[in-house]
């Protein structure tokens, strides 16, 4: 890794540091390691995830940020744009190769994670069965949503 990627990837964890999108927090896994970040971030209110407290881990490439970095959630949660299949990968367009740009920012790639929080993307799903619940069934998508929150990420 380059002295000057090291440099923006110290630099941008201060500014995630300094100024955290409400109810989350950013930390290295390791002290040793700028690449690895633990991301803590609370469900945001008025929202089906309200009361969840869920861990998300974000990976920057070596030869970020020329590369998209990887952001994935360790906590279960159902919904369209997170995968099912243990991975827990987030479908967020800013981080497909074809659309990530070396100025993009990393505090934007966590406020765009909360918001997704917020507002789901139905028409960039990574699960689209869970896209079709929530455009059509939206009543049984927020009671399912909210029962995994209790089962998986409610602070024990």
């Amino acid at each position: 890794m380059s002295t000057g990627s090291r440099k923006r990837i110290v630099k941008e964890l201060a500014e995630c540091h300094a100024d955290p999108p409400p109810g989350t927090k950013v930390q290295l896994i390791d002290e040793s390691n700028v690449h690895t970040w633990e991301i803590l971030m609370d469900g945001p209110e008025n929202s089906v995830y309200a009361g969840g407290h869920f861990k998300l881990n974000l990976t920057l490439p070596k030869d970020y940020p020329f590369k998209p970095p990887t952001l994935n959630f360790a906590t279960k949660i159902y919904h369209p744009n997170v995968s099912n299949d243990g991975k827990g990968s987030m479908c967020l367009g800013m981080l497909r190769s074809d659309e990530w740009k070396p100025p993009n920012r990393l505090l934007a790639v966590v406020n765009m994670a909360r918001s997704l929080l917020l507002e789901p993307n139905p028409d960039d799903a990574v699960e689209p069965q869970l896209a079709d619940q929530y455009k059509n069934d939206r009543a049984e998508f927020d009671k399912t949503a909210r029962d995994w929150v209790r089962r998986y990420a409610a602070k024990k």
